[in-house]
């Protein structure tokens, strides 16, 4: 048993007195090192593979820019050459037509209709009769006040000539005199309601209406007929209160009447109102159209053009033709074979055109056809050049 505790004991001297090697110490610590080691070659192989990713990134990118240029194709387009043109702030409103005279004839005395001397759409001239009615009573009535102002007027000679032998008084004389004046009164109202019942046309004109028959019975005031001027036309058009002050000026205007083809008449400003409706607030605007044919019936509908402002010497392309972007406007014009990009500010539009106020020149070539297509830089062949849009239909 003590032989066995000494050799333990002796052993663990000898482990307690061991001391390992240099080598082996650098070699633990090397191999603790390892990791380390491949981390940053890790990282070193990382950072190269992604060098040469970029490079060869880049290196595609100007093969496929390199390839672009080399199929890049030239756009066909066609092009509108800037000319000055006269360019109209205008527009257009719709209106009606009416007579220049509607007037309606009324019955002054009431009586039965005996007579028609006119039919509807016939022309009258003025002083022509219209309608007769009955004037047997008026015609009594007025012998009746002749045979009293013709009594009347015998005395009041007879009391005259004794007044003036001095055998009459003043006062019978005056007496006398007042009873003629009356009667010559009543006699002047009796023939003149005799002459109303021959009703006449005021003026000339057109009947519109006739509004009785032979055998009715009409009341005094009473609408018999309605007579309209037409050789002279008005037509009535509201103008909005924004464009009054412009209209004011203006004495000629162009009026299109679909109902006869769409022809176009020239008018003159005839009267504007003052005062606006109040339902529409519209400011009442006539104008004057000569009708010697009578071609133009009234409440015909009609397209006011009214020329706000003109201006003689503008450039102009069509709408379509620009392109905006960030409230900017541009358009593409050709120079020296390629598309170029213009800014351009824009002013009044007339129809499909709009006025380039700045940006153009006389003679440069606006791209109307295939500028959607197109970028800045890019070469293009013009295959057609006009000087009107309505050109590229023929």
């Amino acid at each position: 048993m003590d032989k066995k505790v000494n050799v333990l004991i002796s052993e663990r001297i000898i482990m307690n007195n061991y001391q390992p090697s240099l080598f082996l110490r650098i070699f633990k610590r090397l191999w603790g090192l390892i990791p380390y080691f491949i981390f940053f070659l890790l990282v070193v192989v990382i950072f190269q593979y992604y060098e040469r990713i970029q490079i060869e990134k880049k290196a595609l990118e100007a093969q496929k820019l390199a390839d672009a240029k080399k199929e890049e194709t030239i756009i066909n387009v066609v092009t509108l050459d800037v000319k000055p043109v006269t360019i109209r702030d205008r527009m257009t409103l719709p209106g009606v037509t009416d007579a220049w005279t509607r007037l309606e004839v009324l019955a002054e005395v009431r009586g039965k209709v005996i007579a028609e001397h006119i039919k509807e759409g016939q022309f009258i001239k003025k002083g022509q009769a219209l309608i007769t009615l009955d004037a047997r009573d008026y015609k009594n009535a007025y012998q009746s006040v002749k045979a009293s102002y013709n009594a009347a007027l015998a005395s009041w000679k007879r009391i005259n000539e004794l007044f003036l032998n001095q055998l009459s008084t003043k006062s019978e004389l005056d007496n006398a005199s007042a009873d003629v004046e009356r009667l010559k009164a009543e006699l002047d109202t009796s023939s003149l309601n005799l002459e109303r019942c021959v009703i006449r046309a005021p003026i000339a004109g057109i009947i519109n209406c006739r509004c009785v028959n032979e055998g009715g019975y009409v009341n005094a005031s009473e609408k018999v007929v309605e007579i309209i001027q037409i050789t002279r036309i008005k037509v009535k058009v509201g103008i909005p209160e924004s464009d009054v002050d412009s209209v004011r000026k203006l004495t000629k205007f162009n009026i299109t009447i679909d109902a006869l083809d769409n022809k176009v008449f020239h008018g003159t400003k005839y009267f504007l109102s003052k005062t606006a409706d109040p339902m529409a607030h519209l400011y009442n605007l006539e104008i004057a159209l000569t009708n010697p044919k009578h071609e133009i019936l009234p409440d015909m509908f009609t397209r006011v053009e009214i020329v706000k402002r003109v201006v003689p010497n503008g450039f102009t392309v069509p709408l379509y033709a620009i392109i905006s972007k960030d409230y900017d406007h541009f358009v593409y014009v050709v120079k020296d074979g390629k598309a170029e990009t213009r800014k351009v500010s824009l002013g009044l539009q007339e129809g499909f055109y709009i006025e380039i106020k700045k940006g153009l020149q006389e003679g440069e070539q606006v791209i109307v056809v295939g500028h959607r297509d197109v970028n800045n830089g890019q070469h293009v062949n013009i295959v057609r050049t006009i000087t009107h849009i309505k050109d590229i239909e023929s």
